[in-house]
């Protein structure tokens, strides 16, 4: 349900009270590039040629992340928020449409939020192409989102208001603001990214990782390696179970929230039945259907949906009640 700017529940309105707000990256790694030609380029309009020297040092895979720390301090832990493939921290910040995000409803009920752009997306950078990543990376096409975030029926290119599903939540009338925040993604960086975190961890201490998509596939690595460090993990529609070593119980308390229309697309059902699997061989785990709760018509982008504070809503209650 959509509600007015008025609404006086907790979370939805208010200044925003921070003891304070910056930025760092963790992680990375040095290299050396040696044998690559040099350029002449002209750097600005007007300018004078400058010749381009590649052969040298390098940092690569770092990663940058945002810190906002809540106003008076609260005594738990800081909540981390990992962005989906193809996206950045700018998913969790104000809704396409315009609403306040995630980061202003969980800053606003007093919490330390911390923001990344993983490895090799947005204010990380990238490296060089194929010297340090042998791949090209993907982008995806504006069709691709509206279907496999299940916005609308898949092959409608013209991507109006009226192709969407029936019960969408999504705003759809801003779906060329959700295309805006894409950014090239690689397919074969999922170490590089993994150490990003794991390094976000080691700097912040023990924390609730909140994630999104692909990053659901980082939460739970994370939390299965490093249990102390990873308090609880609230995993948003995550793209898939990763193979956990098996000597190692998964103990770390876990929500997974899924939305609607998954049966739209063949993709959906298989990752949906890979977490049911997951949460019936581990008891720490707990599943949420939005649907069964009275929630129809979610999209991938639970975080963006119109209901998305009402979906923050449980994921606050869930995190009090694990402690």
């Amino acid at each position: 349900m959509h509600h007015a700017a008025g609404d006086v529940r907790p979370g939805r309105a208010g200044p925003l009270r921070l003891r304070d707000m910056g930025a760092f990256h963790v992680g990375g790694r040095e290299i050396e590039l040696r044998g690559l030609p040099t350029r002449e380029l002209l750097m600005a309009e007007g300018g004078q040629p400058v010749r381009v020297d590649p052969n040298g040092h390098y940092r690569v895979e770092q990663m940058y992340a945002q810190y906002f720390l809540a106003d008076p301090a609260p005594d738990r832990a800081p909540i981390l928020f990992w962005h989906g493939g193809g996206m950045t921290g700018a998913a969790w910040e104000t809704t396409p449409d315009g609403r306040p995000g995630w980061l202003h409803y969980f800053l606003r009920r007093g919490w330390d939020c911390y923001l990344c752009d993983a490895v090799e997306r947005g204010r990380s950078g990238f490296a060089r192409v194929p010297e340090v990543w042998p791949e090209a990376p993907v982008i995806q096409t504006a069709e691709d989102i509206y279907e496999r975030f299940r916005i609308g029926q898949p092959g409608e290119a013209g991507r109006r208001a009226s192709q969407a599903y029936a019960n969408t939540r999504f705003p759809v009338e801003a779906f060329d603001g959700l295309v805006s925040q894409m950014v090239p993604r690689w397919t074969s960086t999922d170490a590089a990214v993994l150490a990003g975190y794991l390094a976000l961890l080691e700097k912040t201490g023990p924390a609730i990782v909140v994630c999104h998509s692909q990053a659901g596939v980082f939460g739970l690595r994370a939390a299965h390696a490093r249990p102390d460090l990873v308090r609880a993990v609230v995993a948003l529609e995550p793209a898939s179970i990763p193979a956990l070593e098996p000597h190692r119980p998964y103990r770390v308390p876990t929500l997974v929230v899924m939305g609607d229309n998954m049966d739209t697309d063949p993709r959906w059902p298989r990752m949906r039945a890979g977490i049911h699997d997951f949460a019936a061989t581990h008891g720490d785990v707990r599943l949420m259907s939005l649907p069964e709760l009275g929630m129809p018509g979610n999209s991938h982008m639970l975080m963006m949906d119109r209901n998305s504070l009402d979906i923050a809503d449980l994921v606050h209650d869930w995190l009090a009640q694990t402690g």
